[in-house]
């Protein structure tokens, strides 16, 4: 599955990833491969994302998320946004 996270300046990650999870605005959800399509509201709270580590990665999808190219589990903060899920693609428009 992929995950673009997106804010306002820049494109903060661009991944291949095994699940993801966020802070919802009820709670917080996670996602996984095969997840239903969706679009929900983020609150502001912290980001868990769990990706597959692929050394070639920069070469297929650009230099995103450089600081954590290498760690398989890693964590960041928004202060909101909303999620759409379709088709194993994930998209998080942060602030």
């Amino acid at each position: 599955m992929i995950l673009e996270v997106i804010t306002p300046d820049a494109m903060l990650f661009k991944g291949q990833i095994k699940q993801v999870i966020l802070p919802g605005l009820d709670g917080s959800f996670g996602v996984l491969s095969n997840h239903a399509p969706m679009i929900s509201g983020l609150a502001e709270g912290t980001v868990k994302v769990e990706q597959i580590v692929d050394k070639n990665r920069e070469e297929k999808e650009g230099k995103f998320n450089v600081e954590h190219s290498n760690d398989p589990v890693f964590t960041f903060d928004i202060k909101g946004g909303v999620i759409e899920v379709k088709d194993n693609k994930v998209m998080v428009l942060a602030e």
